[in-house]
């Protein structure tokens, strides 16, 4: 049987919150917690279809929507292909109304305090802590602007870190135990053989590179994605990649040795 599709949407307000929802009685998995959204009707586009379920479900208008992620999911009353959009602050209008009987909760990403959450979105919730913009280099590890989120290769990992930075092919070393693993690659080989990863940083070297990027996040990535690129090749992909669901840019500033 085929999956049934699903569209869901990550609904930021203008503090940067998220707005999780919960299930209503009557439902699979009632009382448990979610993003708000359902399945796909016949004839529909993705689009539209969230649309209309955040304003049955919540009465709202979503404007646009950029796709994020894609999961396929197994409950024990059906197979889902979830479709996962992230819709910024100005892009719905309304007041959110629970149409449903669903309770409504805004949430800072990374410090949940509402529970149980619906099986299908613990690597979300968790991928969604992740700044859509990080500086630095694979060397010497990313950190965010306020140094809240911070990646490190395994020479300097530490406890206080959020992720360890590991190559495609890196094995985890015995000793570490981190809370995240990312992974490097560069091509789509990689990409492909590094699906263990909690998220990914894929690096671009030209205009090729950044095409195959493009290509890969337009198939839909199950998989949060960090552009790893040059000044130059940010300032002609970097609104292609955001709008086909790449989840951070970093900005390559390594000295070029000639």
């Amino acid at each position: 049987m085929k999956p049934v599709q699903v569209v869901a949407g990550v609904v930021y307000n203008a503090a940067g919150e998220i707005l999780l929802t919960s299930r209503p009685a009557g439902k699979a998995y009632a009382g448990y917690w979610e993003f708000a959204g359902g399945k796909v009707e016949a004839g529909e586009s993705l689009f539209d279809a969230l649309k209309r379920e955040f304003e049955e479900e919540l009465g709202i208008t979503i404007t646009r929507a950029r796709p994020w992620l894609q999961k396929i999911h197994a409950y024990e009353h059906a197979t889902v292909h979830l479709h996962f959009f992230r819709i910024a602050a100005d892009a719905w209008y309304g007041t959110v109304s629970p149409r449903e009987g669903q309770q409504l909760a805004w949430q800072q990403a990374g410090a949940y305090a509402v529970s149980p959450m619906l099986p299908a979105n613990a690597a979300l919730l968790n991928a969604l802590a992740i700044p859509a913009t990080l500086s630095g280099s694979p060397q010497h590890g990313f950190y965010s602007a306020n140094g809240a989120y911070r990646i490190a290769p395994p020479s300097l990992f530490h406890s206080g870190h959020d992720a360890l930075l590991l190559d495609a092919h890196a094995p985890q070393p015995a000793t570490v135990q981190p809370r995240a693993v990312w992974r490097s690659v560069g091509n789509l080989a990689e990409f492909k053989q590094a699906q263990d990863a909690d998220a990914l940083l894929w690096r671009v070297e030209n205009d090729s590179a950044a095409q195959t990027l493009l290509h890969t996040l337009q198939q839909g990535v199950s998989l949060p994605v960090a552009a790893y690129a040059r000044a130059n090749v940010c300032a002609r992909y970097a609104q292609v990649w955001q709008d086909a669901g790449l989840h951070a840019l970093i900005e390559n500033r390594e000295s070029v040795t000639v």
